[in-house]
């Protein structure tokens, strides 16, 4: 978005005068010796140079003198600001141009086409350069800042034959005489001394040699030309800047280089245009002036930004900062250089009273501007910054302000905390204007501005961060901060009163919105509330101390509170936070907002009281005491909202709870919580969040006897997930268990009877917080763990018809009869009757069985297919005569005598089987006889050359030993490497060695 124009401001005011009736003025130059004291160099038609001493006020003092002194002396001639000092003859003509070499303490004057030099103080004698004749103008040669582009001259050099070095004359000393060139070439060039005389179409450039740091004072040096450069016309007007220097003739404006000595054209002029340069001191650009059209170029002839259009063909013209100024008519306007826009405009004399010129201190203190008329010498000093800011403040012009304060920054006048405090001022100023969005978006671009300046208007002092808020009034347009109510009532008064004054039709500071739709008083404190929160929150994410954070999230919840903002303040609350619980603990108990004072207090580790307060609101919840209304409308029925508040309230505090290694505050919560939700009081019991797990022995003890189903969950998680191995916590589980599936059974029998009581229109019967059925978590704890008495949990179901329980107990205590009973009669599982002996593994299991299914008890019939079904899956492991033995007489033959045949082939089939398998068995090991019998029958044939495989000794008739791998050692060898393992490192242990027999493939 483009930056709105500026209005007109105060750049410049009158400061000083001095009246020189007797002298006409022809030519300006000044010299800051000091920060408060400015040389005023005046040159006269009649060749006179005038010394004025103006003092003015530092950059570091005070504005209120600066500007009472110029009301006082505004109109005075003769005032103690601007002094006449003295003044010097120079020539019998009029002194065209003043320069000021501070560096080297002269002056140069140029008058009668002669160059003069002069001290500082014009009390020494003047000096006059006779080898320069017919000069016309002359330029310093400057540096711009960044040294890109400057090349250190020397005497002679260059390709310029026409330069050559040549003596003019010594300053300060005697006479003058020329040197030998030789002895001149050897001198260092003086930077602080190099100018350009203008003579006819000529340049001469000119450097003072013989002086340097260390005799800066004592050796005045001497000037010696180092080039000539031709240019192609007359030159009227130059400027010098790093290696180019800009000439003005009739013709246009021509760009030469002090190096090479070459001129080119920038662009020619129209007739009758007159030229005129000046350099712009602050970037180092040269301003080229067509008309009533400033050119701004840099130093190698290329336009830079835009060009400004005076309102008329300039006198002068002159540098203020980011300003240039220009003379004509007896008018002084400034513009600005980026914008081309005028702001200011002063007239200082009537129109056709004479030559008017200009001179500035830009390249010095850059606050003062001199302008002169054929008579008179005026001075102007530059309005601080900061009044200028403060004069659009007034005028309640904030985009203005704001707009020259980002101006001011851009060009380096203003540093960015400076910028900051004007947002923060703004932002002040908009806030008792009633603006307040538009204030915390300035308060928000400040960075030096503290959270704490804003405490006040929050909460009224004294108070805990009332040392905390500085004590800083800015400029001292605002009242001191003060609590929104007083704020907003002082506005709306204010608002009134402008309005009964616009009546009487007079003009008044107030907003004209605000005059023509007054504000509400609750819509203005609505606004303010959530402006302060958005910038409470955008200050949580800076660097504060601690005392600031507490004080900015206190308030920033008092602002929530203060609308009733329950999600961000419970959200602040069980957020990492550096909220004061003493300072809210009050405010949130009378408002009612609970919940959010129970996640603050988690927060701030206070765990006891948060459960208390989520206690309370368990207890409480039906009435209504602190509910949120908006919340309670978004449900469907109250009776569902009761039990999900309840449900909320015990969610937050187990969730407290399981992270709490504290058994007292635990076990003292736990009751009320598994009466809302047990599924919650087992996750407080088994959290594995905590650091110390709790005392099993106290969770057992503490937990109600009517709340079976936590206590066998927390049992089943210390057997299950601890790997407890206590024999006792083993044994209450399984009789937990057992008395839940005794009272499961009965009511399953009892509703199979028709004896229980329709549910319909009654209390919902209770979730269980387990997914599988009792019996069945019965049944597996009873076959997975081997730690629990069995005996105490078959004396509790001894008499009920839990029989595959009664099956398991007894496998338990090892009696297998009455377990193949319960399998085989009661439950009349034969696959799990057979499986059971499988498990045992004796053939006369399956033998105990069949009989228990030839002879049940308990009145019933024998259960013949059950018992052909045995013979048929395991009737080969049965002896055939005690099957006989045990068949009743009353089984038809026509079910058994296929099962009993089979039986016969399959026990004739294993003899065979047998028989085969022992002749085998007979064979092979006759086979390995008969393989040893041939290895140590084996006949090895030694001669002289026969050698040791291991030492290689000859073996001759020493006793020697072979290998089954057919390696042949001395006995020593062998006694050495054994019997078990050969030269060849083979283990016959591991690795033996088979020979093809009769039996054995090879």
């Amino acid at each position: 978005m483009a930056k709105p124009l500026l209005k007109s401001r105060t750049i410049l005011e009158p400061f000083a005068q001095f009246n020189a009736s007797s002298s006409s003025i022809r030519s300006l130059a000044l010299f800051s010796t000091s920060p408060s004291e400015t040389l005023i160099y005046v040159g006269t038609v009649s060749g006179k140079l005038l010394l004025l001493s103006l003092h003015h006020p530092s950059s570091n003092s005070s504005n209120s003198h600066n500007q009472e002194s110029s009301s006082n002396n505004e109109n005075r001639d003769n005032d103690d600001q601007i002094k006449f000092v003295r003044h010097m003859s120079i020539s019998d003509c009029a002194v065209e141009s003043i320069h000021v070499f501070g560096e080297i303490e002269k002056i140069l004057v140029v008058s009668d086409g002669f160059i003069h030099f002069v001290d500082l103080e014009l009390v020494k004698p003047v000096k006059k350069i006779g080898a320069l004749k017919d000069v016309s103008f002359v330029a310093r040669r400057l540096r711009s800042k960044g040294n890109e582009g400057f090349t250190k001259l020397t005497v002679g050099g260059g390709a310029d034959a026409s330069g050559g070095s040549s003596f003019l004359q010594r300053l300060g000393g005697g006479g003058g005489g020329r040197l030998n060139g030789g002895v001149v070439n050897d001198l260092p060039i003086d930077d602080n001394c190099v100018f350009a005389a203008a003579v006819g179409k000529k340049l001469i450039l000119v450097g003072l040699v013989g002086r340097s740091n260390e005799s800066y004072d004592s050796v005045a040096g001497t000037l010696v030309t180092m080039k000539e450069i031709q240019c192609v016309d007359l030159v009227k007007e130059m400027v010098w800047i790093d290696d180019s220097i800009v000439v003005g003739s009739s013709s246009g404006y021509y760009l030469c280089s002090c190096v090479t000595g070459q001129c080119g054209l920038i662009f020619s002029l129209p007739d009758m245009s007159t030229p005129c340069l000046k350099v712009l001191k602050k970037e180092y650009k040269v301003l080229m002036l067509v008309d009533n059209v400033g050119i701004i170029i840099d130093s190698q002839g290329q336009p830079v930004g835009g060009s400004l259009v005076f309102h008329g063909s300039p006198d002068g013209i002159g540098e203020m900062g980011t300003s240039v100024i220009s003379l004509h008519n007896g008018k002084m306007e400034l513009y600005l250089k980026k914008t081309g826009k005028c702001v200011q405009k002063i007239v200082f004399s009537v129109e056709g009273t004479g030559q008017r010129v200009i001179a500035d201190d830009e390249d010095e203190t850059g606050k003062v501007v001199v302008v002169a008329t054929s008579s008179k010498v005026i001075c102007y000093l530059k309005v601080p910054s900061e009044e200028q800011i403060k004069v659009f403040l007034r005028k309640k012009d904030f985009k203005e302000a704001i707009s020259l304060v980002e101006e001011l920054h851009d060009d380096g006048e203003i540093t960015k905390e400076a910028m900051s405090f004007v947002h923060a001022q703004v932002g002040f100023l908009l806030m008792f204007d009633l603006h307040f969005e538009e204030a915390v978006d300035h308060f928000l671009l400040s960075e030096t501005m503290q959270p704490s300046e804003i405490f006040p208007f929050i909460m009224p002092d004294p108070n805990r961060w009332s040392l905390l808020v500085p004590r800083n009034r800015y400029w001292g347009l605002h009242p001191p901060p003060a609590p929104l109510e007083t704020v907003i009532d002082n506005g709306l008064i204010a608002i009134q009163r402008a309005i009964f004054l616009k009546k009487a039709g007079l003009e008044t500071a107030v907003d004209d919105d605000f005059l023509l739709n007054p504000p509400n008083r609750d819509d203005l404190m609505d606004s303010a509330i959530k402006n302060l929160i958005r910038y409470l929150k955008a200050s949580r994410e800076k660097e504060l101390t601690s005392s600031v954070k507490e004080g900015v999230d206190t308030l920033l919840m008092y602002l929530y509170r203060a609308l009733n903002l329950v999600d961000e303040m419970e959200s602040l609350a069980s957020s990492e936070n550096w909220c004061i619980v003493e300072e809210l603990e009050t405010l949130l108990n009378e408002s009612g907002h609970l919940r959010t004072l129970a996640f603050l207090c988690e927060s701030k580790g206070m765990s006891s009281k948060a459960l208390a307060i989520w206690r309370i609101l368990a207890r409480n919840y039906s009435s209504g005491f602190w509910k949120d209304q908006t919340r309670i409308n978004e449900t469907s029925g109250e009776g569902v909202n009761i039990i999900s508040g309840k449900e909320t309230a015990a969610t937050e505090a187990s969730r407290i709870l399981e992270e709490l290694s504290d058994k007292d505050l635990i076990l003292q919560h736990l009751g009320w919580i598994a009466d809302i939700n047990q599924v919650l009081a087992v996750r407080v019991l088994t959290s594995e969040k905590r650091s110390h797990q709790l005392p099993p022995s106290d969770v057992i003890a503490a937990i109600d006897t009517k709340k079976t189903e936590i206590l066998q969950r927390y049992l089943q998680w210390l057997i299950e997930e601890q790997d407890s191995d206590d024999p006792q916590f083993h044994t209450s589980y399984a009789l937990l268990l057992t008395k839940s599936a005794l009272e499961s059974y009965e009511t399953e029998i009892s509703s199979e009877a028709g004896t229980s009581k329709q549910i319909n229109g009654l209390e919902p019967e209770k979730q269980s917080i387990f997914q599988n059925p009792v019996r069945e978590r019965l049944q597996f704890f009873l076959q997975s763990s081997d730690l629990y008495d069995p005996e105490e949990v078959l004396d509790l179901i001894q008499e009920s018809e839990l029989w595959l329980e009664k099956a398991i107990l007894y496998r338990k205590l090892g009696q297998e009869t009455l377990v193949l009973q319960i399998l085989a009669v009661k439950l009349e599982d034969n696959d799990a009757a057979e499986h059971y002996c499988a498990e045992i593994g004796r053939p006369d299991a399956y033998m105990q069985l069949l009989d228990i299914y030839l002879n049940p008890t308990d009145g019933k019939k024998p259960m013949f297919k059950a018992a052909v079904r045995l013979l048929h899956n395991h009737g080969e492991s049965l002896d055939p005569l005690q099957v006989l033995e045990r068949l009743s007489p009353n089984m038809p033959l026509q079910l058994a005598s296929d099962t009993i045949l089979r039986m016969l082939r399959a026990r004739l089939h294993h003899h065979y089987q047998g028989q085969i398998l022992h002749n085998m068995s007979r064979a092979v090991g006759l086979d390995a006889n008969l393989a040893r019998l041939e290895e140590r029958s084996r006949h090895v044939q030694i001669n002289d050359e026969s050698l040791c495989d291991s030492c290689h000794a000859r073996l001759g008739t020493k006793l020697f030993a072979m290998y089954p791998d057919d390696t042949i050692v001395c006995y020593k060898c062998f006694r050495r490497q054994g019997e078990s393992t050969s030269v060849t490192g083979r283990d016959f242990t591991n690795d033996p060695v088979f020979k093809p027999g009769w039996l054995v493939i090879d």
